[in-house]
């Protein structure tokens, strides 16, 4: 499946210093861990993968017609946010 990043996700990695490498890693080694069904044009999901040592978050969907996973986003999950396994959110 090949990798489509959208303007936003670019922008976002530059800003986070996560560059396509480290989004590929936690691709690789990572999990869903919410699923967004109602999203257009595609269903998301949210995944928890590591570049190294590194947690990320990547919202990424599925374009399964042109063979494509079209990255949202990616960022490095916020503790005081997400519980110590950053899958799931801190209830505040």
């Amino acid at each position: 499946m090949k990798l489509v990043y959208r303007q936003h996700a670019i922008r976002r990695m530059f800003e986070r210093n996560i560059n396509t490498d480290d989004v590929t890693a936690a691709l690789t080694t990572g999990n869903e861990i919410e699923k967004y069904p109602n999203d257009t044009p595609y269903p998301s999901c949210l995944w928890l993968g590591y570049s190294g040592s590194r947690p990320l978050h990547i919202v990424f969907a599925d374009n399964t017609e042109d063979d494509e996973r079209i990255v949202i986003t990616a960022y490095e999950p916020d503790s005081a946010q997400w519980l110590p396994d950053f899958t799931k959110r801190a209830r505040v």
